[in-house]
């Protein structure tokens, strides 16, 4: 159930994007290739985590688009890329991130995760396929040191 929504929900951003067909590449090489992450990237740079996510993993990444970092209150990524904020950019970050490669096969309602942050994500398949609040609109993007699961929402750790 979890792929035919994934799937349905966004098979024409798959297609429109040629950094997920071919050869695979690692987690930040093809979100740089997809073209709708820019402000992932950039703040997977200020935050010094690109190594790291370059790494050998495995890692499962819930990857927000630029609309996704676009939604956030004003001004809110501008003052996360600020060096000053890196310890909370970094905190920000790696909430969205799984230790392992947990495809969507894997996932099961209410089931929850811990991140690299230290808190936990909920998967809820209730209504479409949710982490957290966030909807997944495209799932097992796989790389060379993991997979990625594109969603719609930034996803913030509980303070």
């Amino acid at each position: 159930m979890f792929r035919k929504l994934a799937i349905a929900g966004v098979s024409g951003a798959l297609i429109a994007s040629a950094a997920f067909a071919g050869a695979k590449k690692d987690i930040v090489d093809t979100a740089v290739g997809a073209g709708s992450f820019e402000t992932l990237v950039a703040a997977v740079q200020a935050a010094e985590l690109v190594d790291t996510l370059k790494g050998d993993g495995p890692f499962t990444v819930f990857a927000p688009t630029d609309e996704a970092f676009a939604a956030l209150p004003e001004g809110t990524v501008e003052t996360l890329l600020k060096p000053e904020n890196k310890d909370q950019l970094i905190t920000v970050l790696t909430y969205h991130v799984v230790p392992g490669k947990v495809m969507s096969g894997d996932l099961s309602d209410d089931m929850t995760a811990a991140t690299v942050q230290g808190g936990e994500v909920t998967i809820d398949l209730d209504n479409g396929v949710m982490v957290n609040d966030a909807s997944v609109v495209q799932a097992d993007i796989e790389t060379t040191n993991g997979v990625i699961h594109v969603i719609d929402k930034v996803i913030l750790p509980a303070s």
